[in-house]
């Protein structure tokens, strides 16, 4: 299988879980997923937003408060609701992943805790119905404030794993607290989450940036990454605190303490403008962790190839 950054749309169609973990893989840190809520209103009205994220440099979209039995995105042609992430890929030539929020209505909250829908609920039912509507990859994580915790995650995955854990791949893990008391800071993730996450059937270890959490070094994430990478599966490292849309050299620090500390894949949120990153900072993450070559054949690299 190609490297995922050499890889056309044509390479893409219909590649299986299997072929997508190797290509990512095979990029040796150089994959980037961009976050996209497709609620908001694009940028600029006659473009969707997730055109502009692949137009600057992502290799993956990944779609933010999608809600499955209710599915809406902005900016794209009119299609059927179930064909609105099929529509996505065709006009971004990008492989499609999607955020599902394990709810833990047991867990210490601290903040005001939102409730979310039921489509957006990271349940049995939702993920096999993402899983026909298109997506690639399903995120378990949680968004500030709806009480998702580890212990929610793992009883998730072990439920999704059992009906599509050999279609999709299964991302697993927070960038902040997403609303916990007891788990936030160096708590969102340790090696126990790390192990029970494996075990419950990630294929990705999702966790915070160095610097986008108090407490969450280098260091510290460099330790969880070589862990993650010792049980044999990838590491994934997220801005998911708004410091997507911070000035181009926090964000190009961020991808390079990501690229120390060992990441598989770096993730930029969606909170830069309302649902997507500053676009120039894709870009500059871009840069920063494979170079102008690469980034400018991503940007450049026609979808009808």
């Amino acid at each position: 299988m190609k490297r995922l950054l050499d890889c056309n749309y044509s390479d893409l169609k219909g590649i299986s879980k299997k072929e997508l973990l190797e290509a990512i893989t095979a990029s040796e840190g150089r994959t980037l997923i961009a976050e996209i809520i497709g609620l908001a209103m694009p940028l600029y009205y006659n473009v969707s937003n997730a055109e502009i994220a692949a137009a600057f440099g992502a290799d993956i979209i990944l779609l933010n408060m999608f809600d499955v039995y209710n599915p809406v995105f902005n900016g794209i042609p009119k299609v059927d609701k179930d064909n609105i992430i099929k529509e996505i890929k065709r006009l971004t030539g990008r492989v499609i992943g999607i955020n599902l929020e394990p709810v833990d209505s047991e867990m210490e909250s601290v903040g005001d805790i939102h409730e979310i829908s039921k489509g957006r609920l990271a349940t049995r039912e939702t993920a096999v119905k993402a899983y026909e509507m298109g997506v690639n990859m399903i995120v378990l994580t949680g968004n500030p404030g709806t009480g998702v915790s580890n212990k929610a995650i793992v009883s998730s995955a072990k439920s999704i794993r059992k009906d599509i854990g050999d279609k999709v791949i299964l991302c697993v893990g927070k960038m902040h607290a997403a609303g916990s008391l007891n788990e936030a800071g160096e708590n969102i993730i340790t090696k126990k989450d790390i192990k029970e996450f494996v075990e419950a059937g990630a294929d990705i270890i999702l966790m915070p940036a160095p610097g986008t959490v108090p407490g969450i070094t280098v260091e510290y994430i460099k330790e969880l990454i070589v862990y993650t990478h010792n049980l044999e599966v990838l590491a994934l490292t997220s801005i998911g605190t708004s410091q997507e849309g911070a000035d181009s050299e926090t964000i190009k620090r961020i991808a390079l303490m990501c690229k120390m500390a060992g990441t598989d894949i770096h993730h930029i949120g969606d909170a830069g403008y309302t649902g997507i990153a500053v676009p120039e900072n894709i870009m500059d993450y871009s840069i920063a962790i494979r170079g102008k070559r690469h980034t400018y054949i991503r940007m450049a690299r026609s979808i009808n190839r």
